[in-house]
């Protein structure tokens, strides 16, 4: 299985960065780490190889971007307005450097956004933001309010990045195209929270799969079962 790793001075973000590639061809999958996860961390915790038969057979491609979780959402040394505002510079950056370099390589219109735990509240956030950049969201395990990394902070950057505020009201009409997979186990911390934004979908009348994963807990194991599953839907 082919792996690259691509390290670059991001202009966005006004620093290094880094991330690693597995595959040679095949639908661009963008997979965010979990909390404050760094971009080897599907690797180490071998969701890759859980998908190593799709990515040999060229089906899909797989880009691993590092986060800047801690410089965002983590960082109680900022000003919550501070933090948020870091998140989007993040998100700009996943956007231009990433998904539109991917797009223009590919020739093609849409990528694949997936994550676990807090990578999930990254893939949410990044297609419902950009539903014309995005064909399938596969979201393991996901929370996807952030209002507690604000310590009681609030403005129209905290609510246009908070998915369950922002969406109810989001009338793109490229959002009841998403292919959306929410994924969660039956003892999964994250239940609450999925189930959640499965309501908002239903409201919307916003097609998805709610997939419930019995006797599972919120952790590698769970999402290295749902994550070969999900792609092979693609």
């Amino acid at each position: 299985m082919k792996e690259e790793h691509k390290k670059w001075f991001s202009p966005t973000l006004g620093k290094e960065f880094d991330m690693l590639v597995y595959g040679h061809y095949g639908t661009p999958v963008i997979v965010f780490p979990s909390t404050m996860g760094r971009f080897f961390e599907s690797k180490d915790f071998k969701l890759i190889d859980s998908v190593a038969h799709l990515i040999e057979e060229g089906k899909v491609k797989i880009y691993c971007p590092d986060s800047v979780d801690a410089l965002s959402w983590y960082n109680k040394q900022a000003h919550p307005a501070d933090r948020v505002k870091n998140h989007m510079w993040y998100d700009t950056f996943i956007e231009e450097e990433i998904v539109d370099a991917i797009r223009s390589e590919y020739g093609i219109d849409k990528v694949v956004v997936a994550g676990a735990s807090f990578g999930a509240f990254h893939a949410a956030n990044f297609a419902f933001k950009h539903p014309e950049k995005v064909s399938h969201l596969f979201c393991m395990s996901g929370s996807f309010d952030v209002r507690s990394f604000m310590d009681g902070y609030y403005d129209d950057n905290v609510y246009f990045n908070n998915p369950v505020d922002y969406l109810p009201n989001d009338n793109n009409p490229e959002l009841w195209n998403l292919k959306i997979t929410l994924g969660f186990g039956e003892w999964d911390i994250c239940k609450d929270a999925t189930l959640r934004l499965s309501h908002i979908l239903n409201d919307k009348g916003m097609s998805h799969w709610l997939d419930e994963r019995k006797w599972a807990e919120h952790d590698w194991p769970l999402w290295r079962m749902m994550f070969p599953h999900y792609l092979s839907q693609i």
